[in-house]
C-alpha cells in the first residue's frame, strides 16, 4: 500500500476456477483489527444474479462509458471499406466493427477514417488482442503460436489462412490506413508475441 503496487485479486467463479482481476490496490489498513481495504472497479468482477428476484434482474442498472464519437466513426469507416471486412471481405454489417489502429485513449488515437479499419468481429478481437497484426505495407500477420495451433475450421480458415494476405483497402487513398499508425501498432503486436 505504501508504495502503491497493484495486486492481482482472484475471484472464485466455480469450483477449481478463478478469474484474475487486475489491478487491485490496497487503499487503507487497520493493523489492530488485521483488516485492509481494497480498491477495484466493481464492473470488472461482475455480479452473481442467481439470488436476485426477476424484478431485480430486470431493473438492475449498470453504468458504462461510451465513446460519443463511435457511431459516426463506425459509419465513416464501414462506408470507406464498402461495408466489408478488410481481411476476409465479410459483408454483413451486423458482424462488422470499425477497429481503431491506435486506441482513442492514446495520443494519435483520433476518430478519423485513416485510424480505422473495417474488421469483422473475429478479426477485430484478434487484432485488439495481438493475435493478428497488420504491417505498414498492409500485410496481415498472425501470431506464431496461433499459426502452430491445431483447432477447428474457424481457426484454420478464419485466421491461419489470412497470414500473409493483403488487406482490402478503401477506394479513396485518403481513407487508407495511416502507415505511421500501422507501424506503431504493429510494433505493439511484435512486442506482445
Amino acid at each position: 500500500m505504501e508504495i502503491g503496487f497493484p495486486l492481482v485479486y482472484f475471484v472464485g467463479v466455480r469450483r477449481g476456477f478463478s478469474r484474475p482481476i487486475y489491478p487491485i490496490y490496497i487503499i487503507s489498513d487497520d493493523p489492530q483489527r488485521n483488516e485492509f481495504t481494497l480498491w477495484f472497479n466493481r464492473s470488472e468482477i461482475g455480479r452473481d444474479t442467481s439470488s436476485l428476484s426477476i424484478t431485480e434482474r430486470r431493473y438492475a442498472l449498470q453504468e458504462t462509458r461510451r465513446r460519443l464519437h463511435q457511431p459516426i466513426f463506425r459509419e465513416q469507416v464501414l462506408h470507406a471499406y464498402e461495408m466489408a471486412c478488410a481481411v476476409c471481405n465479410l459483408k454483413h454489417s451486423q458482424l462488422l466493427d470499425a477497429a481503431h489502429i491506435i486506441s482513442d485513449a492514446q495520443p494519435n488515437g483520433n476518430p478519423v477514417i485513416s485510424n480505422g479499419i473495417a474488421l469483422c468481429k473475429i478479426h477485430h478481437a484478434a487484432y485488439d488482442r495481438n493475435l493478428m497484426g497488420i504491417r505498414p505495407d498492409y500485410q496481415v500477420v498472425i501470431n506464431d503460436e496461433l499459426l502452430k495451433e491445431v483447432d477447428g475450421p474457424m481457426l484454420k480458415h478464419g485466421l491461419q489462412e489470412m497470414h500473409g494476405s493483403q488487406i482490402r483497402l478503401p477506394r479513396r487513398e485518403p481513407d487508407y490506413p495511416d502507415r505511421t499508425r500501422l507501424d506503431f501498432r504493429f510494433s505493439e503486436f511484435r512486442n506482445a508475441r
